[in-house]
């Protein structure tokens, strides 16, 4: 324990002797993961209550205006949906096989799954590209900005600025799970910092995408199969 008189040197000196993964305010392995464990699952149940929140919305919305829903929904592409519904739990499950690879000291392995992860992510992305590219086009676009007139009844609109707020959201998400996994694969995966002794980051960054992937599994039955 630093009694506050040591130079840095002999600071440095003495965390040289921590293995690569270690940081320095930890004094050991064990004690770093379960602060890392614990800040992350703190994180993901903030996660939570705030799409719990956008849930919420959607619910209220369709409850003031039920047939609205039943019609605005008809102009969701569920073949494009189902496919980014396969696509995310096929990345579920190599993100799953990346922390295995780590379990087992098979660090290419891991990138490797990561690559196929970051892949399927980008898929995901460039699907819903062409599905909002779509509903530019037909004006089908939240709030004031909202010019389609094929739909009968009240506040068309509201359907479509709570998709594009609820997908919108979501998608930002995966673009950030793909930034994190880029940076696991170029930082501590590559700088030996990642192995079967230590693996809470790669561990942790999965915790994050099965997260992202749920959301997705209610966010498809919600928004493209309204009954």
């Amino acid at each position: 324990m630093s009694t506050g008189n040591e130079t840095e040197s002999e600071v440095a000196a003495g965390h040289g002797e921590h293995p690569a993964f270690l940081a320095h305010h930890f004094h050991d392995a064990a004690q770093q993961k379960s602060a890392v464990k614990l800040g992350m699952w703190a994180f993901l149940v903030q996660e939570i209550l705030f799409f719990a929140g956008l849930f919420m919305a959607y619910f209220a919305f369709r409850a003031l205006y039920p047939e609205t829903w039943l019609v605005a929904h008809e102009l969701l592409d569920k073949r494009m949906g189902a496919f980014n519904t396969v696509v995310l739990l096929f990345s579920s499950l190599t993100m799953a096989l990346a922390v295995r690879a780590c379990q087992l000291d098979d660090i290419k392995g891991s990138i490797r799954y990561l690559w196929i992860t970051i892949a399927c992510a980008l898929g995901f992305m460039v699907v819903k590209y062409f599905e909002y590219s779509h509903k530019f086009h037909l004006g089908l676009l939240p709030g004031k900005y909202y010019s389609y007139d094929g739909i009968e009844g009240g506040a068309p609109e509201l359907f479509f600025s709570v998709y594009f707020m609820m997908t919108g959201v979501h998608g930002l998400h995966v673009v950030i799970g793909v930034g994190i996994m880029v940076w696991l694969i170029f930082g501590p995966l590559r700088q030996g910092k990642v192995s079967s002794k230590y693996y809470a980051v790669v561990e942790n960054t999965g915790l994050y995408w099965h997260l992202v992937d749920l959301i997705w599994i209610f966010l498809f039955p919600l928004l493209y199969l309204v009954r």
